[in-house]
């Protein structure tokens, strides 16, 4: 069977509601619920009553929930361990991160690796917002670089750098005239947003609920670093980033400026638990020295 469909099953299943899966799937409803459909075919039985508004399990859905999420769970599992074998023996070690990644710590960890395993290919992927944790399960990456806070269920990690969050801004912003700012000086302004990252991820970026317990205002939608700061740009919105983003992603139309009273980010380097690649640990090892040293 198609783990596409058992995945659609189990969103809706959880969520009990077509709309919210077809929304956190990024499918339509009228696709979702012919999938939806096409599996109770194929079962020969229903696991949905739907009533008006009402969606709720049937006996036959409620039994079949579990085993749903243990296959979704085990195939996840061997997808992973056949990427990470095969990418073990080309020995290659792909290290993800997001945007900035990890910083100077990064960069030095990838050389100072590079130079105690010159026979080892080191491959940098970028994940899309927010989706380094889930590039470690699915076996995309072998070790990556974490914006904290992440779901990391699953995985090992360690702290190895914290930096300042920074706010973007138009160039001609009058919020450019001060050396730095604080959440308040924000309040009004329509920040960059996301559906790519988990809900936990956008709202401690955004800093949802703000220090007076507002919601902030939210601005355009944007699926990576270059949209945002487009937007940015135009003077559509704002938008937060690490320090190491405001260094790197320099640009004629725009101003960055450190915000004061937030939590700083902390980047993790992070890996698969079961792990046994002894290059990934060498590479954690490195990481984590050259982070103690700084």
């Amino acid at each position: 069977m198609d783990t596409r469909v058992l995945r659609y099953f189990v969103a809706v299943a959880e969520r009990l509601s077509f709309t919210a899966a077809a929304r956190d799937l990024y499918v339509s409803q009228p696709a979702l619920s012919r999938q939806i459909r096409q599996l109770e075919a194929d079962l020969g039985v229903e696991l949905f009553v739907r009533t008006g508004r009402e969606v709720r399990l049937t006996a036959a859905g409620g039994e079949l929930l579990p085993s749903a999420r243990k296959a979704l769970d085990d195939w996840r599992d061997a997808v992973r361990v056949v990427r990470s074998v095969a990418a073990a023996e080309a020995n290659v070690l792909r290290v993800g991160f997001v945007v900035s990644g990890g910083g100077s710590v990064a960069r030095r960890a990838r050389a100072a690796f590079a130079e105690q395993r010159p026979d080892v290919t080191v491959e940098p992927k970028r994940c899309d917002w927010g989706a380094e944790p889930d590039a470690l399960r699915q076996g995309l990456v072998d070790v990556a670089f974490v914006w904290l806070p992440a779901d990391t269920d699953g995985l090992r990690a360690h702290v190895v750098a914290t930096e300042a969050r920074y706010v973007a801004l138009a160039r001609d912003h009058p919020l450019t005239a001060r050396e730095s700012v604080g959440i308040a000086d924000l309040r009004d302004e329509p920040l960059m947003w996301t559906r790519k990252a988990p809900k936990e991820w956008v709202d401690w970026w955004a800093v949802n609920p703000r220090p007076d317990g507002g919601e902030p205002v939210w601005g355009p939608e944007n699926d990576n670093v270059d949209e945002m700061l487009e937007h940015v740009a135009t003077g559509a919105a704002v938008c937060f980033g690490p320090e190491s983003m405001a260094a790197y992603y320099a640009h004629p139309d725009l101003a960055w400026r450190p915000v004061t009273d937030i939590e700083p980010l902390r980047i993790a380097i992070a890996w698969v638990s079961e792990t046994v690649n002894p290059v990934v640990h060498a590479f954690v090892a490195a990481t984590v020295r050259l982070s103690s040293a700084t």
